[in-house]
């Protein structure tokens, strides 16, 4: 089998072909900008892959709970780019939340009560976690190879890799680190090694104990020949 690289383009291409094989839902979150409010993306199974995400206002019905009509009155507010926002902290992930006041950069439209929404839908991809100083290894049966879908770096919740640690090493769960070093290193291959280290991937927060976790699918390689 000749050793290859994807472009994102040719993976992008393979995991929609994936997706429209399985039986795929999509789900809608909508949470209010209330200035505390949390949004949770979550799959039972497979990982999160964002469709589509707004942060602003499109109508006059949702959230306008207890709200004057002055703040609902511009339907075409919409901050430019959330939807990156989401799939950079999302994707490839079973569970992800955040704040409102992460997506919010600027204000699309000041004096109107916002929200954000988000679709998307849970991928079928394979998940692995391997903690700081290990190794994580990634493998398809034979004659497939790996495609990476997504992978970070760091740390979002205070239950993984938290054997042993102390609380000051678990706390910061505002460590992001995505990375497009484990799809360098892997995509084409039928299997590849990745040690999960400040040494190979930075480290984006220090004293605090990572991990690093990684989605991929295993496919038949495109344009393979012999």
């Amino acid at each position: 089998m000749p050793h290859f690289r994807l472009s994102s383009t040719t993976l992008l291409l393979v995991a929609t072909c994936l997706v429209v094989t399985e039986v795929v839902w999509t789900e809608r979150v909508i949470t209010c900008d209330d200035g505390s409010s949390v949004q949770r993306l979550s799959c039972d199974n497979g990982v999160i892959s964002v469709q589509a995400s707004l942060y602003g206002r499109e109508d006059r019905e949702t959230c306008s709970e207890g709200r004057p009509p002055g703040q609902l009155a511009n339907t075409e507010c919409s901050q430019p780019g959330t939807v990156d926002i989401l799939r950079k902290r999302c994707d490839g992930k079973k569970v992800c939340e955040l704040n409102t006041f992460d997506v919010r950069r600027t204000d699309p439209c000041r004096g109107i009560f916002k929200y954000v929404e988000t679709n998307y839908t849970c991928f079928p991809a394979i998940r692995l976690v391997a903690c700081e100083h290990s190794l994580a290894y990634l493998h398809c049966d034979v004659g497939q190879v790996i495609f990476v879908y997504g992978a970070d770096y760091g740390r979002r919740d205070m239950t993984t890799c938290s054997y042993k640690r102390p609380a000051s090493q678990i706390q910061n769960v505002l460590c992001h680190g995505p990375t497009s070093k484990v799809a360098d290193s892997c995509n084409g291959q039928n299997s590849c090694t990745v040690r999960a280290s400040n040494s190979v991937f930075g480290d984006t927060c220090r004293g605090t104990y990572k991990y690093l976790e990684v989605s991929y699918v295993c496919d038949y390689p495109v344009g393979n020949e012999a």
